[in-house]
């Protein structure tokens, strides 16, 4: 049973939503999550690998996230070829550790991606930290989304609705 963590439906939809680029490490790449009037979002912007670059992100810091029975998150967006992450956190602060899953929608039409809780791996600024406890979506504050892994140039990626999936 889906359960709408958020909607990309109207132009404040996107408003509690901020970039956090590498250029936090020097690099120049950049993105920005913009409200389109078809009433979707755009994740869109450039990778840039100078300067040590390498990744774009942005996270909402306001949303109701935690439900204990989760079994997966689900996304409903348009890819354009690129792999994304799906970045979760379980504090309200801006460092610490961040859970990734990769997922790559279908370019260039609706589709909806399932991400299963067990596909979240606990990171630290890239480097997975493995004495970090497996995700718990009841502590889950905060989500976002991220495209790195030298994935080097312009990326776009249009996200409908982001959702927790429990069982029943």
């Amino acid at each position: 049973m889906p359960i709408l963590i958020h909607r990309f439906d109207t132009p404040a939809s996107t408003n509690d939503w901020a970039a956090i680029n590498d250029g936090v490490m020097g690099g120049v790449s950049f993105s920005r999550l913009r409200f389109d009037v078809a009433g979707h979002a755009v994740f869109e912007g450039e990778v840039s690998l100078q300067k040590n670059g390498g990744f774009a992100s942005v996270r909402a810091l306001r949303l109701d996230l935690g439900f204990a029975d989760t079994v997966a998150y689900g996304l409903t967006a348009w890819g354009d070829g690129h792999t994304y992450k799906l970045n979760l956190r379980t504090d309200s602060g801006f460092d610490g550790v961040n859970y990734q899953a990769v997922f790559t929608p279908a370019p260039g039409q609706w589709s909806q991606t399932v991400v299963p809780v067990t596909a979240f791996e606990p990171n630290f600024r890239g480097r997975l930290v493995p004495e970090a406890p497996p995700l718990q979506p009841e502590a889950v504050r905060q989500v976002g989304l991220m495209i790195s892994d030298k994935q080097a140039g312009p990326f776009r990626l249009l996200v409908k609705n982001i959702e927790a999936l429990s069982r029943g």
